[in-house]
């Protein structure tokens, strides 16, 4: 993989990690790929924009990072599993330095999230349920008897703000968020993103499904930190608001 922007070079995995870093303490990183022309997903899925490259940043920002945070729909329809120890990511964090496991944060304002699934049952860091106060009593409890963390953040809806603070007094204070585009629109709106890491694939998809579903309050303002570039996809991170980086 190639730097082209700010100093063009070659990386290797160290200096790919170091690319990546950002300074301790509490930092909330969004993660897509997206084709050309917005999508974000072919027959429903994301694998169809990615590629190695891809798939090696995918796996260093988890890597990096103390939580995933994603919402129930994207988790369903991608088929996410516990980060363990065996896994490429939990290798890869092991290599690092840190800790082999993490925990996987899903948003879901109705609970939807399934007790039986492997993310619950088979999680060795604890599934971590974001909800709120409206979210059916007995859907939270069964999650929690299954062992799952719950969270109740909001009222009506989820209160990302809240929310990142919940996690960040657990220790968890680097977030990755992967989507999906309903949960990239929340964070957005409640200013709680510091960093946006898109992938641009090289193709043309068409369709509904798009980073953003909806119209913002106002856009939202970036500035370009960083491009690298592998077999004609782009890697880029854009700084959002106010936010800093070393």
């Amino acid at each position: 993989m190639r730097r082209l922007l700010p100093e063009p070079t070659e990386l290797d995995d160290d200096a790919l990690a170091e690319a990546y870093r950002v300074p301790a303490g509490r930092f909330a990183r969004v993660n897509f790929v997206a084709s050309l022309d917005g999508a974000v997903t072919v027959d429903g899925r994301s694998a169809g924009l990615g590629s190695p490259g891809d798939r090696r940043v995918f796996r260093l920002l988890r890597a990096l990072a103390d939580v995933v945070l994603v919402g129930h729909g994207t988790a369903a329809g991608e088929g996410y599993r516990p980060v363990t120890a065996d896994s490429p990511v939990g290798r890869l964090r092991g290599a690092l330095g840190r800790t082999p496991v993490m925990p996987v944060a899903v948003v879901s304002r109705r609970a939807s999230l399934d007790p039986r699934s492997d993310l619950v049952t088979r999680a060795t860091a604890r599934t971590i349920l974001v909800t709120c106060a409206a979210a059916d009593a007995d859907r939270r409890a069964a999650l929690a008897a299954a062992g799952a963390e719950v969270l109740v953040c909001g009222d009506d809806d989820v209160d990302l703000p809240a929310a990142l603070h919940a996690l960040a007094d657990r220790g968890l204070e680097q977030v990755v968020c992967e989507g999906g585009p309903q949960l990239l629109h929340g964070a957005l709106t409640a200013g709680v993103v510091d960093e946006l890491d898109l992938s641009v694939s090289p193709a043309l998809v068409g369709g509904q499904a798009r980073l953003l579903g909806g119209a913002l309050p106002g856009p939202a303002r970036l500035a370009l930190h960083q491009v690298l570039e592998e077999d004609g996809m782009l890697f880029t991170r854009y700084t959002v608001g106010d936010a800093t980086l070393r």
